[in-house]
């Protein structure tokens, strides 16, 4: 039995902050946003509206169209570095507020890799027949955890989520191939340092320049592909410099990677379903395609995953 993604959704929340509201808080510039980050504006979510909300719009979506109801669902998955409290965790307020009265449900913290941890999770438990239905949503809320001083961070982050439903797919479509990996020598370099996100950019851009090019094409060749056999790149939303070099180490066309760092700013585990949902969305990614997702985060941690999309 082999694993895809049958269903997609996302959500961003209304509030736009654009680099000229940014210029109006701390001491930068739209000129100097754009060309070290590619961001031109990212979402905030209103003081009212939580993780959970933004979580439970996304996966509405995604069921939907997967074509189930949250009775359907055997797991419910959460990647989020800002959960509403501690505990209930975000997934339990999900599968009380889908109806999905049959699922287990657990939150997973692996920052803004979160997402690839928890579609290999649930890649296992439905390849060994454990549960058929998986929901999997990467969903943060970072202006609550960001220094609106620091002009090093505050700049770049915004807050969204996004979902998909793993299930049972054709032998020759679903996951192919997958890479996970984690280095804590490097947590420093990006932590939440008492009650606000710190980051190393030079240390983190280091790592990832590196890390996401290399797990790109780890994936590939796992799968049994050449690099000039990939349709559609959909990397972590970070930083525009970071994508392009996964892009040109791939070799395909600016055209064939998802790009929408400009609009959301990095989202953390949101970053990189609200691409792929967009993408399916816009007929970006059509049957028999060759995606690769790949994404780095807090931890270190990275993961990449390269599949046949289709059912």
């Amino acid at each position: 039995m082999k694993a895809g993604i049958i269903g997609t959704g996302h959500y961003a929340p209304e509030k736009v902050l654009t680099n000229a509201d940014m210029e109006k808080i701390v001491d930068t510039s739209d000129e100097w946003i754009r060309t070290r980050t590619g961001i031109e504006e990212r979402r905030i979510a209103h003081d009212n509206e939580d993780t959970s909300d933004m979580a439970f719009k996304a996966a509405e979506q995604a069921l939907e169209e997967a074509e189930i109801t949250g009775e359907d669902l055997d797991l419910i998955l959460v990647a989020t570095v800002t959960p509403d409290q501690p505990f209930p965790t975000v997934s339990c307020k999900l599968q009380e507020r889908l109806g999905a009265t049959k699922a287990a449900a657990m939150d997973i913290s692996a920052a803004c890799a979160g997402f690839m941890y928890g579609v290999i999770t649930a890649k296992q438990f439905i390849e060994t027949g454990a549960y058929q239905h998986v929901l999997i949503i990467g969903a943060d809320k970072l202006s609550k955890i960001t220094d609106w001083t620091d002009r090093n961070t505050c700049v770049l982050f915004g807050d969204g989520a996004g979902a998909a439903v793993m299930g049972p797919v054709s032998e020759d479509k679903g996951v192919l191939s997958f890479e996970l990996g984690a280095d804590g020598s490097g947590g420093k370099h990006l932590e939440q340092n008492d009650d606000y996100i710190f980051m190393n950019g030079r240390e983190v851009f280091k790592f990832a320049v590196r890390q996401m090019p290399e797990s790109s094409v780890h994936v590939v060749e796992k799968a049994g592909y050449a690099k000039e056999d990939v349709d559609y790149l959909i990397p972590h939303q970070a930083n525009i410099r970071i994508m392009e070099a996964a892009r040109q180490r791939l070799g395909i066309e600016e055209d064939r990677m998802a790009v929408n760092v400009n609009k959301y700013g990095n989202t953390s585990a949101a970053s990189i379903p609200i691409a792929l949902s967009e993408g399916v969305k816009n007929d970006k990614i059509k049957d028999n395609d060759l995606v690769v997702l790949v994404g780095f985060g807090g931890g270190l941690t990275w993961g990449a995953v390269a599949l046949k999309w289709g059912k």
